[in-house]
């Protein structure tokens, strides 16, 4: 049964009112995507009565930064560019004159988010991992901090982000040092996302700096967090299994006749694993991939949703009782985000695909910067009563 919070969350048709009153919070997303990071800081912005604002958005790709501003209209400047382009020096370097006029127009920053593109950390990633050039991009987010001086930073990455090293040092441990330096302090952890309410099993590393002089820190923050029940599929989208398909995010994507077959098979025998024999001959031997042509289960999270949701022979993408894989709107669910995020501007299943495997779910940045707010309105609160009995 579909509990309170889903029905609250990702069964909400229309967005909630964003509130107009009350103190702005001004958020850089960079390597921002559809916006998963930006949707949960704006719910959990909205939970503590702050108006979110956006001066600035950044993503390389143009459809990604179309489906940011169909659901952030109210984002100052949303561009398909390289982040680069924008945060151009070295660390430690004197702003660059692009970096100038960067941080004029987006002044007064409170949250710098970015979750810069992971392919070169990613174990399976085999060709080119840990040497990929893609992986000095994370340290083009230190030097947005740098910039901006923004109240707290959040950079979330792969786990396997750890193991990188950048001109002889850790990105992560280089990133921590200087951060430190500019006045943060920094913790970082790998953060298991189905115990923030993820109804799959998706680890990621964050890391998170808070300014010195704010009324807390990262390791505060980390610790406070609320952790969920581990929410099931059937939670998530218990409700979609005969939805009306007339709608593209609910289409069924069409399987070849070998997997319409192998799905079949493993409902007609309850099973969950297809059996070697039925596997590609390539596979019918010794391997790890036995998650491959799998069934998911309706009590248990699904496995990480990627961009290979609507392909059995990408991973555990059958649906439970119906012989074909996830559609659209099942891996958005999944994923976490809400029935009003509009995913329209993606003109294929292809791209629509990409789009949703490829976010981040927003209950990691809901859950983290709720912790956040809540720990600083808190101390913001007892600094008052206590101006008012010293009064």
């Amino acid at each position: 049964m579909l509990d309170s919070v889903l029905a609250h969350v990702l069964l909400r048709r229309t967005r909630a009112p964003r509130p107009q009153g009350g103190r702005p919070l001004r958020i850089v997303d960079l390597f921002a995507g559809c916006g998963g990071l930006t949707l949960g800081i704006a719910q959990a912005a909205a939970e503590n009565g702050l108006r979110l604002e956006i001066p600035l958005a950044v993503d390389f790709e143009a459809l990604a930064t179309a489906v940011y501003k169909k659901n952030f209209p109210f984002s100052e400047r949303v561009e398909t560019a390289p982040v680069e382009g924008y945060f151009d020096g070295e660390l430690g370097a004197p702003h660059t004159l692009a970096e100038k006029r960067t941080a004029a127009e987006a002044r007064d920053v409170d949250v710098l988010l970015g979750g810069p593109p992971c392919q070169g950390h990613s174990n399976l990633n085999n060709h080119t991992r840990r040497v990929d050039g893609k992986n000095a991009l994370y340290l083009r987010m230190v030097r947005a901090a740098e910039v901006l001086t923004p109240r707290a930073v959040l950079i979330e990455n792969v786990p396997a982000v750890l193991n990188d090293r950048h001109d002889g040092e850790g990105v992560v441990e280089r990133a921590r040092k200087h951060l430190t330096a500019l006045g943060y302090a920094v913790d970082d952890q790998v953060v298991e996302l189905d115990k923030l309410g993820v109804a799959q099993t998706r680890r990621r590393h964050i890391l998170l700096a808070i300014r010195d002089n704010d009324a807390t820190s990262p390791e505060a923050v980390f610790n406070a967090v609320p952790l969920h029940p581990r929410r099931d599929l059937r939670w998530a989208i218990g409700d979609l299994v005969d939805v009306d398909a007339t709608n593209p995010i609910d289409r069924a994507p069409e399987a070849q006749a070998a997997n319409k077959k192998r799905m079949q098979y493993l409902l007609d025998n309850d099973l969950y694993d297809l059996p070697n024999a039925l596997r590609p001959h390539c596979q019918q031997g010794e391997h790890s991939y036995k998650s491959m042509y799998g069934r998911l289960r309706w009590n248990e999270p699904a496995q990480t949703i990627t961009s290979g949701f609507g392909s059995i022979g990408q991973g555990r993408y059958m649906h439970p009782e119906r012989p074909r894989a996830l559609t659209a709107h099942e891996a958005a669910r999944i994923q976490g985000f809400p029935d009003y995020f509009d995913f329209s501007p993606c003109p294929t299943r292809g791209a629509l695909a990409t789009m949703i495997g490829n976010a981040v779910p927003p209950a990691l940045t809901a859950s983290i910067f709720g912790t956040y707010l809540a720990q600083t309105r808190s101390a913001a609160n007892e600094l008052g009563q206590e101006a008012a009995t010293s009064g």
